[in-house]
């Protein structure tokens, strides 16, 4: 049995020719679609009064607890990072919680959805550290500490991303397999256990993920922010002399 038989890629709803609609696909939709209508209800009516709907309560109390976390790992203002990594966690908690309803099977299950999702991650890393860093100051940091490194810190960006997209469906999978094979065999107490460490299993992955994304991220603009402690050092330096 390989990969591909214990993959929600295997469940095809219509195929027509080499174009196939698997279940990978379609509960990825339907995720974003649940994600899109959701972002939709909490802010169509937002407003800065004391008494809020409870969408819009909710969504706040979300927005914060992701800021705070993406500033706690960064250092820094989080603003810039807020629609990234909220998005990878929300796209993967929703995912993984909707593993609930009966016969609903999480993208995040199949290796596609993972290495897709670590693949934004993979991309998204240059972006940041490029905008934070500059163009030559980031490629730079491939040939430190000597050129003859260039191979080695390529490949541990590559390995990084591929633990990233493993370790996900790895946990997903492995959960979804279990809970199944617990129900065919005793129906009703092992199903309901499993089927909750499930639940709280895909929470701290999508967690793990986001936070994981943000530390890569960090990492890439962490010579910026070096730069601004000196600076900032070093005016604080001439302020006490003239003083």
């Amino acid at each position: 049995m390989g990969i591909k038989d214990i993959s929600p890629d295997v469940l095809v709803f219509w195929s027509w020719h080499w174009a196939k609609l698997n279940a990978t696909i379609v509960y990825t939709w339907i995720t974003m679609f649940l994600l899109t209508l959701g972002s939709w209800l909490a802010t169509r009516n937002l407003q800065a009064r004391r008494e809020l709907s409870r969408w819009q309560n909710f969504l706040e109390v979300i927005v914060t607890a992701m800021r705070d976390q993406i500033r706690e790992i960064a250092q820094r203002d989080a603003t810039p990072f807020l629609p990234f990594v909220g998005t990878l966690f929300l796209f993967i908690a929703l995912s993984n919680l909707l593993a609930i309803i009966p016969g609903w099977v999480p993208p995040t299950a199949s290796l596609s959805t993972t290495a897709a999702l670590a693949l934004v991650v993979l991309i998204g890393v240059p972006i940041y550290g490029i905008q934070s860093r500059g163009f030559a100051s980031y490629l730079k940091q491939y040939v430190q500490p000597s050129p003859i490194m260039l191979p080695m810190n390529i490949l541990g960006e590559l390995s990084r991303t591929l633990a990233l997209a493993v370790r996900l469906f790895g946990n997903i999978m492995s959960g979804t397999k279990i809970a199944a094979i617990l129900l065919a065999i005793t129906p009703i107490l092992f199903p309901v256990v499993m089927q909750a460490l499930g639940l709280l299993t895909g929470m701290i992955q999508a967690y793990i993920f986001a936070v994981l994304a943000m530390v890569y991220i960090a990492s890439a603009a962490r010579i910026q922010d070096q730069r601004e402690q000196k600076a900032r050092e070093a005016a604080l330096a001439k302020g006490d002399d003239h003083g």
